[in-house]
């Protein structure tokens, strides 16, 4: 059985293709930006694998162009041995599956299996340094990147995402920061995407009584964050 927080069909930016994405409760980050802290713990929504195989089943016909079921949350790799036995249901029906995680747990058995099973993993990478990742997440550092290294070491398909908080993570020096963790890993990626921090989500810190420690902060303009990924991608030698 998982914990399943919401569902969204025919989701078009969690993946390759037309996706349906599974948001599993439970994350082991703090992030002080978070916009889903209503993920962080359990719902009233369990469900076995087969459950959840039937549920997905229905909406086979809609993945094209290598779309398929991204597994996202909170944090989908909490729930290892659920995607695992779900998924060779899903490989029975052709049904391809992506990962969206922050890359922080334990690179265990089980986690490396549902990496190996994925078709691609989307890694937010969330600070470039030990001191703000830390002080961001309330996380350990050096997960994300163990995470990275195996997915470089496998092959497998990788997108790198990082949200930009005006203040926090948002000057060119910060964009350099975040190339060289990339180069100086030797992280393989396919693509590197950059996402602008809004306030779309303080409202859930009202209704959970959760302090919104950047409540005095604005959203990130399109302007800037379009100025933020030219960096980025000029540091990293990616052409458009």
């Amino acid at each position: 059985m998982a914990n399943i927080h919401s569902f969204e069909s025919l989701a078009a930016l969690d993946g390759k293709g037309l996706r349906y994405a599974v948001f599993f409760t439970g994350c082991p980050l703090r992030c002080v930006y978070c916009h889903n802290p209503d993920t962080w713990h359990k719902s009233s929504t369990d469900m076995s694998a087969d459950e959840l195989f039937r549920k997905i089943k229905r909406y086979k016909p809609y993945f094209k162009n290598g779309g398929g079921v991204t597994f996202s949350g909170g944090e989908p790799l909490l729930n290892a041995e659920f995607i695992n036995e779900i998924s060779p249901m899903l490989k029975a029906e052709g049904i391809g599956y992506c990962l969206d995680t922050s890359g922080s747990v334990e690179l265990t058995d089980a986690v490396k299996t549902a990496l190996d099973n994925s078709d691609m993993i989307i890694l937010d990478i969330k600070f470039a340094d030990k001191e703000n990742y830390e002080k961001y997440t309330l996380g350990d550092f050096s997960m994300p990147l163990e995470i990275a290294k195996y997915c470089t070491a496998k092959g497998k398909t990788l997108w790198l995402r990082t949200v930009v908080v005006p203040g926090i993570n948002d000057s060119a020096d910060d964009m350099k920061k975040y190339a060289a963790y990339v180069k100086e890993n030797g992280i393989s990626f396919e693509k590197y995407e950059l996402l602008a921090f809004h306030t779309m989500g303080f409202f859930k810190y009202e209704q959970l009584g959760i302090e919104n420690k950047l409540k005095n902060t604005p959203a990130l303009s399109k302007h800037r964050l379009d100025e933020l990924q030219k960096i980025l991608d000029g540091e990293l030698n990616v052409t458009a």
